[in-house]
């Protein structure tokens, strides 16, 4: 992939989810140049660098603490918001891991519910020490809508049903279902405001309804007033729809 790229898009991180947020993924990327923006599990064994002296004798410690992720550094914290009754608290810090043989820039994201003092936590993870706490959550946040578009254009779009064999069958059967993925997220932008609930499925029962409608217009031998027109529209091409169309809706 970074050949095929390469001179285009200049790449900075790659983003695994927590399957590959282990040292052999984390050296990987850093032979290709990369860095590499993961997942560790919830209880990962994570430590302090060790700051305290030296003993005089055998290696320098390098682990200090191990952390207490019901018990984060004041320090750590940097940033805290409240929604609802949800306390979302997150933390940056760099930390050591024992299967890593470099230091790791943690944020761990600690939600919790005010109301029963639940808790649950992230943790996410850099090989970039440099990198702040938002940039690295909003590019871990992104695999998701790469994740979502995909989901998308397998459930609605076909792509799952092409079983295309080719490379050119898949390149077409790819860039189609995910450019329908995009023209349904542009009409579906302009329908929002109006109606909040209006879903891909809601979009497709429109578009086979307005085009059912149409033909059978076509076979009457008077075409009706505009207003009638308008009027049969929205209510029969809407009649597939998973959510009520809105009164004032047209797909036209």
């Amino acid at each position: 992939m970074l050949h095929l790229i390469a001179g285009v898009i200049p790449l900075t991180y790659l983003v695994l989810d927590g399957h590959f947020g282990n040292h052999n993924a984390l050296q990987m990327a850093r032979q290709s140049h990369l860095h590499l923006i993961s997942k560790l599990r919830y209880d990962a064994a994570l430590y302090f660098p060790y700051t305290g002296p030296y003993a005089g004798r055998g290696p320098r410690r390098k682990y200090g603490h191990k952390v207490d992720y019901d018990h984060l550094p004041v320090h750590a914290l940097t940033e805290t918001t409240v929604e609802g009754h949800i306390e979302t608290r997150l933390y940056q810090m760099p930390l050591l891991h024992k299967e890593f043989v470099q230091p790791l820039n943690v944020v761990i994201i600690a939600k919790t519910n005010l109301r029963t003092q639940a808790r649950a936590h992230v943790v996410l993870f850099s090989s970039d020490l440099a990198l702040a706490y938002p940039p690295l959550v909003d590019y871990y946040g992104l695999r998701f809508q790469i994740e979502f578009n995909f989901r998308d254009a397998k459930q609605y779009w076909g792509l799952e049903d092409s079983m295309n064999v080719t490379p050119t069958g898949v390149t077409n059967a790819a860039n189609l279902s995910l450019f329908m993925v995009n023209v349904a997220y542009r009409l579906r932008a302009d329908s929002h405001p109006r109606d909040p609930d209006y879903s891909v499925l809601d979009l497709k029962a429109d578009c086979r309804g307005y085009k059912y409608v149409e033909e059978t217009i076509k076979l009457l031998p008077e075409k009706p007033e505009p207003i009638l027109l308008a009027k049969i529209l929205n209510q029969v091409a809407s009649l597939g729809r998973i959510h009520a169309a809105q009164p004032s809706f047209s797909f036209s």
